[in-house]
């Protein structure tokens, strides 16, 4: 009888525990969920470290295809940073969709057309949009790698068995039985056991712990899948069909991993609690292990699949909340599918859209580009923004301008580049390569031509041989099957590329030794020099600064430096 007293009060302490968390979730996701709906539109404030931006890589990764964004252009174009200006997705699936989206021109106008269906749809209709940021949040991320690192080494475990694993079950129901014949005893063998079990169920999990996670986000991916398929929702109706395929071909995996246990987000279901207190005593997650794995193995494109859907979805979402956060500074690119006609990009209103307080500026381009200024007028940051813009219009369908068109383009860039240490490249070879992939794409007569940003090409060499090459080199890419937007210091590549480029500039001002950039673009090549105006403002004496504007003034004017 005492026994029976104290297994019931262990039972109800249980179930008073139990009961106490299922209501502080649901609070806790309630609240959450209210912060989430709030920050539609709100530029996020997450933070990223090297590692977490590596695993979001990998569906990217695992999805490579012709053309996409290659790594120099997307460190030159500083997209990491884009990237998380851009991502408000409360999933890994978003997470690493969106970047693997940003990294992946569309192809054509109708991939275009259907993102942009529904990321209006979701901008349009909040209800849909709650009901899919809801599951989206409860699916959320994988911890500390990506649902890929964890898929691609399944087969690294080998078969395992669980017969011990029943044989120490059975030992703690015989020392639950035992506690009716004799409590002391029963509760001493009980301790022995669990202590055994606790003890070697940590042992055997650190080794699966990475896949036991991956089937519990999978189950998670299943859940939300199962959950949207039940919806009503406007717009979607192909993703949702997929989800719903996908889930039918998953259902095998669902029931043989419904006892496989790991993180949970936001779960609230009294059994879900009721399993993670179990799990652990009763080799729960190791049992099912085996049986879950080969059922996954055998649908591995159907997992793909529905991470690819509910990728989609919430990056259609992200993008939305993307353009709220910018105000009325953005719009739908104009992107026109004319193989073979002139090469253009107009725009205006274009600005960065990482700048606090950015000047906008507008730019109708005919022909190749070629931008001249002083130090710090703006060179740099405009080209950057155009080559920006000009990803995320081919990518996410927005561009942070008043309006923007242009054909579709093959998008590269040589920008920030720096001496190769460990590969023993200097920065001029450094700089030599990177032109010249840039130079092999535009040769290449295909569907799509490159649209090309170069920033103070071939600085890393002597003036008279800099000036000579890149003269030839950037007539070679006007001539190719290219739009080409440059930056220099060199004045002279104004005069020698004048039939290939046209010209801009930005100027700056100096009035009563300070000096101030109105960041706008303007017609012509740059008329104005800082560079000694600087000297002087910083207190040179003047019998250099005074020299130097001499001899630069000679220069200029005879072409001679004596």
């Amino acid at each position: 009888m005492d026994a029976f007293i104290f297994v019931c009060l262990i039972l109800l302490a249980i179930v008073l525990v139990m009961t106490k968390e299922y209501v502080d979730s649901r609070r806790f996701l309630e609240r959450r969920l209210q912060e989430i709906y709030a920050g539609y539109g709100v530029p996020p404030e997450r933070s990223y470290g090297a590692e977490e931006l590596s695993h979001i890589r990998m569906y990217y990764q695992k999805h490579q295809k012709a053309d996409q964004i290659d790594e120099i252009t997307w460190n030159d174009l500083h997209m990491d940073a884009v990237y998380q200006r851009m991502n408000t997705c409360l999933s890994a699936a978003g997470d690493e969709y969106l970047y693997y989206r940003l990294r992946t021109p569309a192809a054509d106008a109708d991939e275009l057309r259907k993102l942009e269906q529904r990321i209006s749809y979701f901008m349009e209709r909040e209800g849909e949009r709650r009901r899919l940021q809801r599951v989206f949040y409860q699916l959320g991320r994988t911890g500390r790698h990506s649902i890929y690192e964890y898929l691609d080494h399944l087969d690294l475990l080998g078969e395992r068995k669980s017969g011990r694993y029943f044989f120490w079950d059975a030992l703690v129901l015989l020392s639950i039985a035992g506690m009716f014949l004799s409590l002391p005893v029963g509760l001493v063998c009980l301790f022995g056991v669990l202590c055994h079990n606790l003890i070697d169920y940590f042992k055997e999990y650190r080794q699966v712990e990475p896949y036991v996670t991956s089937f519990a986000y999978v189950r998670r991916l299943l859940k939300g899948g199962e959950e949207l398929g039940k919806a009503e929702i406007g717009g979607i109706e192909e993703a949702l069909a997929a989800v719903r395929e996908a889930c039918k071909s998953l259902r095998g995996f669902m029931n043989s991993s419904n006892l496989v246990s790991g993180a949970r987000q936001g779960s609230g279901n009294p059994l879900e609690i009721l399993l993670d207190y179990l799990r652990m005593l009763f080799y729960m997650d190791l049992i099912r292990f085996n049986k879950a794995l080969h059922d996954l193995q055998r649908h591995m494109g159907e997992v793909d699949r529905l991470i690819t859907v509910m990728g989609e979805l919430e990056c259609a979402v992200a993008v939305g909340s993307f353009r709220k956060s910018l105000g009325d500074g953005w719009c739908v690119p104009a992107l026109r599918e004319e193989p073979g006609k002139s090469l253009f990009l107009r725009t205006d209103g274009l600005y960065h859209p990482l700048l606090q307080e950015a000047v906008p500026n507008t730019l109708y381009a005919e022909k190749s580009v070629l931008l001249t200024g002083s130090n710090a007028s703006g060179k740099s940051t405009f080209l950057r923004a155009a080559a920006v813009n000009a990803l995320l219009a081919q990518t996410v369908h927005t561009c942070a301008a008043a309006s923007y068109e242009a054909p579709f383009y093959r998008i590269y860039s040589s920008m920030s580049l720096r001496d190769d240490l460990a590969g023993g490249d200097s920065y001029y070879m450094v700089e030599i390569k990177s032109i010249k992939r840039i130079m092999d794409q535009a040769g290449q007569e295909r569907e799509r031509p490159v649209l090309c940003f170069v920033d103070e090409v071939l600085r890393g060499t002597n003036t008279v041989e800099r000036i000579a090459a890149s003269t030839q080199i950037m007539r070679k890419l006007a001539a190719g099957h290219a739009l080409c937007f440059a930056a220099t210091h060199d004045v002279e590549l104004t005069k020698l590329l004048a039939q290939e480029y046209d010209n801009y500039h930005f100027e700056e001002r100096i009035e009563e030794n300070d000096i101030s950039f109105p960041y706008k673009l303007m017609r012509g090549p740059a008329s104005t020099r800082n560079a000694i105006a600087l000297l002087r403002m910083l207190k040179y004496d003047e019998d250099v600064t005074s020299e130097a504007e001499t001899m630069a003034e000679r220069f200029l004017r005879d072409g001679s430096w004596k």
